[in-house]
């Protein structure tokens, strides 16, 4: 009795208590989560409608042990989106409906101006009137940024009558507070997600199979290479004076790939789990670090987000139908908001000034002859030296502190850099820069063939699948160790 006493004491704790590190590759989710899938595979026979109740209580879990107090934002998000929506589409078509739909974008943006750029603008001001400044306490909630804008795309989808304003509450509440795409996304459009909601379908093999891939992949890239190199790139990001030049640099490389393999194995992970459940999601990274410009670049990274600025930001500001001039400013704005998106931080800024630069800059030299140049294996290396380049530069401001230490570390490595120090490098981080190249390496691969490789691993027998995903796990187990890192994207 007394360790059945026991075990009810810590399943209540652990269902009653928040968990800063809670995510999708936690052993607690991973335990927790074959309970739920076990009940939601025997829900699936009862009524549709059970089900959906089933999934959006556990999301609201989820967001409880990612937030605690806080997730009741996400409820209440849901219910003020879906009703003013609603009523949004009575209102007469022209300026009043307009009207109402300024007015709910700008409820809805309410929550996340608040706990993310309050004090940021109270800086802002301090600077303006030399006031003393002390920053208030807020928390900012995990995935507020995610799910604001989600809902503000289906408000305005529903506004274009992209999307029939049919949707019921429950299915509302389901696609908002879904919770894999909770954390970090990918930012997932009602006429994507909805429709497989409202419709009841068996669940195809392909798919779950597809999903237990994503998940491999997802956990190999978080839980083993981005959270083993992060140890050496948080040395230096910390400390960029402490390093060599050669050191400074294969730490901003180092940092490009960990949030590269963080926030696509987020990603995967997010896609995988919703695919066992029988959802179909669509991809958030296409290959990025094999771009040969920084638009092409955009076109691959974060395509959820990047995809969501074009269509409810920059199209709006008139993208490119306005005029050259207007194109290069759209462009330009659109990265600033980017930026400002990810955090309320100077830094943030810079870095979305410097993406906007390298678009325009792209753009205008697309239209003033680039294209002449011919598509030879040389032209393509050199540029896809130069866009990595400067994509790893714009990272070095997303990563750093502050700008001091980002221009310490750009003028140690401009300064000091050399090739002598390889060799004690490669002594003291051999499995470090192993790994980096692997992934180097592995990010090369051609999508025809990764797609070989999905292909293979979906038709391969249960067997083979299992002893994969042992072995991944193992490799999880023997890096991660005490280094677990949390997610990038959950600040954002």
């Amino acid at each position: 009795m007394t360790d059945i006493a026991q075990l009810s004491t810590t399943l209540l704790s652990f269902l009653s208590s928040p968990d800063k590190g809670w995510s999708l590759c936690t052993l607690p989710f991973m335990t927790i989560f074959l309970v739920f899938l076990a009940i939601y595979i025997g829900m699936s026979r009862c009524r549709h409608t059970w089900m959906k109740g089933y999934v959006i209580l556990f999301s609201l879990f989820f967001a409880f042990k990612a937030n605690g107090i806080l997730m009741l934002l996400l409820p209440l998000t849901t219910l003020v989106s879906w009703y003013l929506t609603r009523f949004m589409m009575r209102l007469r078509r022209g300026k009043v409906r307009k009207t109402g739909l300024i007015i709910i974008i700008l409820t809805e943006l309410a929550p996340l101006v608040y706990y993310k750029y309050t004090n940021f603008t109270l800086e802002i001001l301090h600077e303006i009137l030399h006031s003393n400044f002390s920053p208030m306490e807020i928390i900012l909630p995990v995935g507020i940024s995610f799910y604001t804008f989600q809902a503000i795309s289906y408000t305005v989808d529903i506004y274009r009558e992209r999307y029939p304003k049919d949707a019921r509450l429950l299915d509302y509440s389901f696609f908002l507070t879904f919770f894999p795409l909770l954390i970090a996304g990918p930012i997932t459009r009602a006429e994507v997600l909805l429709p497989q909601i409202q419709t009841q379908r068996p669940v195809r093999n392909e798919l779950v199979y597809k999903g237990l891939w994503l998940i491999i992949c997802g956990l190999l890239k978080k839980a083993v290479v981005a959270d083993y190199i992060a140890q050496y790139n948080n040395l230096i990001f910390d400390a960029p004076s402490a390093a060599s030049g050669f050191g400074d640099l294969m730490g901003v490389i180092g940092f490009s790939l960990q949030i590269y393999c963080d926030f696509s194995g987020y990603s995967d992970l997010a896609i995988g789990t919703a695919a066992l459940m029988g959802f179909e999601l669509r991809d958030n990274f296409n290959f990025p670090y094999q771009s040969l410009n920084l638009t092409e670049f955009w076109h691959r990274w974060h395509i959820a987000l990047s995809t969501w600025f074009r269509d409810y930001l920059y199209i709006p500001l008139g993208g490119n139908r306005k005029g050259t001039r207007r194109t290069y400013l759209n462009s330009f704005l659109a990265m600033i908001v980017a930026g400002l998106w990810h955090g309320a931080s100077w830094m943030f800024v810079v870095w979305g000034i410097l993406h906007g630069i390298g678009l325009v800059i792209h753009k205008f030299c697309k239209n003033n002859g680039l294209e002449k140049i011919p598509n030879t294996l040389p032209v393509k290396c050199v540029s896809w030296l130069i866009t990595f380049s400067y994509v790893s530069f714009a990272w070095i401001f997303f990563r750093a502190h502050d700008i001091d230490s980002a221009l310490m570390l750009i003028s140690n490595i401009v300064q000091s850099t050399s090739l002598n120090d390889l060799y004690p490098f490669l002594m003291g981080y051999p499995v470090w820069l192993t790994m980096v190249l692997i992934s180097l390496e592995l990010h090369a691969i051609r999508e025809k063939d990764y797609l070989w490789l999905q292909e293979k691993f979906i038709r391969s027998p249960w067997p083979v699948k299992l002893i994969l995903f042992a072995i991944v796990l193992q490799l999880v187990i023997n890096f991660s160790q005490d280094s677990i890192q949390p997610f990038i994207y959950t600040r954002f």
